[in-house]
């Protein structure tokens, strides 16, 4: 019985749903019938005439004052809206009618419906989807405390976010620290200093760290088995320590180098006596990752201090000599099979992305040979893409033609095979990330980039071209030919966000996570441009009208006075030919007889 009431109920819902939602029209006509055949007793024609007299006796400072009033109303409205649209990318307006109105409605039931019918054929999208949107750290970052806080120090601004801020403690947490890490006092402080938010507090555990190693303890290992005699050792120096200080005391590079060279002796001596006793369990197993994270760490920053102090050659060599030390005993000539190797032996380095490194400082020697070599191994159909990976191979194709390239000549004689290539390059390479092109050609001022970037969104395009832009620069007429034939991209996908070309359908999910990553300072760039909404276009024609209205009111009353009767008496007209025809076929006693019944 509950079941069949429960049932009726529902059905009895969905009826009434139904109703409302196609029958409306009827529900206005019948109500619109009950007004007339009731409009003696409530007297509606004595209250219109009223109101008209009313009117009729108002001077034109009222109209001024009401079409004023309503111009402002909208204009705040107006306002309201623009900013919501800047900040959230909706409309404040349709947000809030789909979330309160539909589901009143009854719009959630058929969306859960459908969504309940489409999720296992949208299972793959949405996996898609959020694997568009991760977060990946940025292989270029900066120092904090050389470059990033020397920023805070002219301008007054702070070039990171809490959320990008965030993410690299997490970072740092997870390479640097292990279980194990209370065994050892120093490797346990620095486990709460990465942690700790205040970077105050995070500078002042390291020095602790640092200073407890420099205390000579007795370590409990005996000389000889079963004797009493024990070895007196120094406590190991703490390299994650010295890591954090060159990331964020350090207010030069060069101090940071000189920290980095600290640590990655003490790193070094860590790394080897975990190795010998990695197999003795899953504790040294642990230890030896870590430790090997570390050092893998410690060698790349050592190189991208080289690179900063214009020691390109050498940072080249040090990135070579750190995939030679991860091969260990093995010798392969070619640079591009070396990268490769490191990272499979060590899947930490794909988060490093060493290879965009190398692509870097490869393009500051001017070693285009090599850089297609690196080229050729990672530009692969499985490897996931990048900015730096896509935008370097345009530039490969560009440098062959660019010199030569004319947009005239082109036009004239159409274009050739090396040129073709070139500019499908180039359109690939913005197809995956189209905000590029604006920093490259200075349509865009550039801001220093974050620490994680999101590919193909915003901040990948800043941290691309903020270090090769000068390589791009340095190639005649390659920025040239890109300005002449980037856009050309956006007529080959009409609907980004539906289907792509050469990649997947460009991911919705851009815009929110740049502007996490990004300061407030910096105009986010949103691709694909989103059209205002209705509201938005609603109240500013509206308050427009009203405020012309008010203008003329004040300035031509009389005329204007004029205008409204008339503007009234035509939108009346239709009204009143219905009433008269509706009065001429009803008897004018049908409420005395209703009455009667």
């Amino acid at each position: 019985m509950a079941e069949a009431g429960t049932g009726f109920l529902e059905q009895l819902k969905s009826c009434i749903v139904w109703s409302w939602t196609y029958l409306w029209t009827v529900w206005f006509f019948i109500v619109l019938f009950l007004v007339y055949i009731l409009r003696v007793p409530l007297k509606i024609n004595d209250n219109l005439s009223t109101v008209s007299m009313f009117l009729n006796t108002l001077t034109p400072k009222f109209y001024v004052a009401l079409t004023g009033t309503s111009s402002l109303i909208s204009g705040l409205i107006l306002i309201f809206e623009w900013w919501y649209f800047r900040k959230y990318g909706t409309s404040f307006i349709e947000q809030v009618s789909v979330s309160h109105l539909r589901p009143l409605l009854g719009g959630a039931d058929n969306n859960s419906s459908n969504n309940s019918n489409s999720s296992n054929g949208d299972s793959d999208a949405n996996r898609q989807s959020v694997s568009e949107c991760k977060v990946w750290r940025n292989p270029l970052n900066l120092f904090r405390g050389a470059e990033y806080n020397r920023y805070t120090w002219v301008t007054g601004r702070e070039p990171l976010t809490y959320y990008d801020m965030n993410l690299s403690a997490q970072d740092h947490q997870t390479f640097f620290t292990c279980d194990s890490d209370h065994l050892r006092p120093a490797d346990a402080i620095m486990q709460k200093a990465w942690r700790e938010r205040n970077p105050q507090a995070r500078i002042s555990a390291a020095h602790e760290a640092l200073e407890i190693n420099e205390i000579r303890s007795r370590v409990e290992v005996p000389l000889i088995a079963s004797s009493t005699i024990w070895e007196i050792k120094l406590l190991p120096k703490c390299a994650t320590a010295y890591i954090l200080l060159a990331e964020e005391e350090a207010t030069t590079i060069a101090e940071a180098e000189k920290l980095f060279k600290q640590a990655l002796k003490a790193g070094d001596g860590c790394y080897r006596r975990s190795q010998q006793l990695q197999h003795h369990g899953s504790q040294y197993e642990a230890q030896h990752r870590r430790d090997t994270n570390v050092l893998v760490y410690i060698k790349r920053r050592l190189a991208m201090c080289a690179r900063r102090l214009g020691r390109t050659r050498e940072a080249v060599k040090m990135m070579r000599d750190a995939a030679v030390w991860q091969r260990r005993r093995r010798e392969v000539n070619q640079k591009a099979l070396i990268l490769i190797l490191l990272m499979k032996e060590f899947p930490l380095l794909s988060m490093f992305n060493i290879h965009e490194n190398l692509l870097e400082a490869l393009l500051e020697l001017q070693a285009y040979a090599d850089v297609q070599a690196v080229l050729a191994k990672y530009d692969d159909i499985s490897l996931p893409k990048s900015a730096t990976i896509c935008y370097t191979a345009a530039l490969l194709k560009a440098r062959a033609v660019s010199d030569k390239f004319s947009p005239e000549a082109a036009s004239r004689r159409g274009l050739s095979t090396a040129e073709m290539n070139a500019v499908e390059a180039i359109h690939r390479a913005v197809e995956f990330n189209p905000h590029v092109p604006k920093y490259l050609l200075e349509m865009k001022s550039l801001i220093l980039p974050p620490e994680h970037i999101l590919k193909r969104g915003d901040s990948e395009a800043i941290a691309y071209a903020f270090f090769h832009l000068a390589h791009w620069k340095r190639v005649e007429g390659a920025l040239n030919l890109l300005h002449c034939t980037w856009e050309g991209t956006f007529r080959m996908i009409p609907y980004p966000l539906e289907k792509g070309h050469l990649f997947y359908p460009y991911p919705i999910c851009t815009e929110t996570a740049d502007r996490e990553l990004l300061p407030s300072f910096h105009e986010v760039s949103v691709y694909p441009k989103k059209e205002l909404p209705f509201f938005i276009l609603f109240t500013a024609g509206l308050c427009s009208f009203t405020a012309m209205l008010a203008l003329l009111t004040h300035q031509f009353p009389e005329l204007m006075g004029v205008f409204a009767k008339a503007f009234l008496s035509t939108l009346f007209a239709p009204l009143n030919f219905v009433m008269e025809k509706v009065e001429s076929i009803l008897p004018s006693s049908l409420w005395h007889q209703l009455t009667r019944i």
